[in-house]
């Protein structure tokens, strides 16, 4: 199990960027693949982003795909998640997650944080 701490969302205009953090606590991290979701109040849980255990392949949601990174550092414990370009229907909650393989679907995850609130102004 490991513990999952996001951080970095905020208010930011349309257009604007922001980086999210997920810090790590527990065991092997660097074990686990890593991903990024986001949900609005009323709706599902929907897919952002995830990363394989060692960073050696990514995938993006159509959607957030030539604006959204998804990197991490397991010398640090953290998984990142460098949003550009942001519009305003993205404003969510966002979420990481970690789970024993690279999958789109939230039920391929056990572990995850609390999440991070992001409100992106016209």
């Amino acid at each position: 199990q490991v513990q999952l701490v996001e951080s970095g969302g905020g208010l930011v205009q349309a257009g604007g960027s922001l980086r999210l953090s997920c810090a790590a606590s527990g065991h092997a991290f660097s074990s686990y693949a890593m991903g990024w979701f986001r949900q609005a109040p009323g709706k599902e849980r929907e897919f952002v982003a995830f990363i394989r255990y060692n960073g050696g392949r990514t995938y993006y949601a159509d959607s957030v795909k030539g604006r959204f990174t998804i990197s991490r550092d397991n010398a640090k414990n953290t998984v990142y998640l460098q949003m550009n370009s942001l519009n305003p229907e993205e404003t969510d909650f966002y979420f990481c997650a970690a789970g024993p393989a690279p999958t789109v679907r939230v039920v391929d995850y056990d572990n995850w944080g609390q999440g991070t609130k992001v409100t992106v102004s016209s």
